[in-house]
């Protein structure tokens, strides 16, 4: 059974202050992108799905692209404001992507069997892709069977500044009851906080790292139309994938199993992260889990 790797890569990175997803990491240059790719063939993903803008594209398409298109079949897609359910327009104040949801709604053309979804400035951990993997291989005649790798939330937070999480509910199935998104999780002192409540560090988070089938996509335009008819005038209102498989579970549509890890996230949200994130790698390298070079970089 072929699995496409969704990798989302539109994101403009406003905290970081730069594009993320083309800043090196690795002792040869190497991206967050190239060790998710390099982990996900490891665990038997076929193709690359990058979600990228047409601004972006050269420099893009120069660099992780032509490394990726050395290794598998690789596809793009463009996130485009003016992209959306016929009968809507973008606001002419809107300047940012309209968020995970509708980056991949944009997919709905090109990928057609099984697939995941992950972040372009995350590092995800060997051991969350082959969770991924396996989850797509064993529900492949389940059409509306859905997972989430479920990363411990006290193993995602920054050091230097606040991050975005949707807190997961767990229930006795090991099943998604709910998500709630968290905008502005931070440490502070040995608590980790968000407006109006402190938290345990134990809670099962998303790092958008998702197992997903086709039928998803009609069920995000709906979405998404509703999202639009209530903030579609919002210059910086998002459409969240967490908050549309929330309503969708709690609506009884879909089931999402919870693919619980206890990798470690690494990621660059802020940018002192990057120096954090450098060592990690560096690290893993030394302990022989990635080769020095992960393949040959292009321009």
């Amino acid at each position: 059974m072929s699995k496409d790797l969704v990798i989302l890569a539109a994101g403009i990175g406003s905290r970081y202050g730069g594009l993320k997803q083309m800043e090196p990491v690795g002792p040869s240059g190497e991206f967050l992108i190239d060790y998710a790719v390099f982990d996900a063939i490891w665990a038997g993903f076929d193709r690359v799905v990058f979600v990228i803008r047409h601004d972006i594209e050269e420099a893009f398409r120069g660099t992780i692209g032509a490394r990726i298109e050395a290794q598998r079949p690789v596809a793009y897609v463009y996130q485009d404001l003016s992209a959306l359910p016929a009968g809507h327009t973008p606001p002419a104040s809107r300047a940012k992507p309209w968020g995970t949801g509708h980056a991949i709604w944009m997919c709905r053309d090109v990928v057609t069997g099984p697939f995941a979804v992950i972040n372009a400035d995350d590092f995800y951990g060997r051991a969350s892709f082959v969770e991924l993997s396996r989850f797509l291989d064993d529900t492949a005649q389940d059409p509306h069977a859905y997972g989430m790798v479920g990363f411990v939330l006290k193993n995602t937070v920054s050091e230097h500044g606040t991050v975005s999480r949707a807190i997961c509910e767990v229930g006795m199935n090991g099943n998604v009851q709910g998500l709630v998104e968290e905008t502005r999780i931070e440490k502070a002192g040995d608590l980790i906080r968000c407006p109006g409540r402190t938290l345990t560090g134990q809670e099962h988070v998303s790092m958008n790292m998702w197992a997903f089938k086709p039928s998803l996509f009609p069920l995000l335009e709906r979405g998404f139309e509703d999202f639009l008819k209530d903030h579609g005038s919002d210059p910086k209102a998002e459409f969240y994938i967490p908050t549309v498989v929330g309503q969708l579970v709690t609506q009884g549509i879909v089931r999402v199993r919870v693919l619980p890890t206890t990798s470690r996230w690494m990621g660059v949200t802020n940018p002192q992260d990057r120096s954090e994130v450098v060592q990690g790698i560096r690290s893993l390298v030394a302990a022989k889990e990635y080769p020095e070079r992960l393949w040959p970089l292009g321009a």
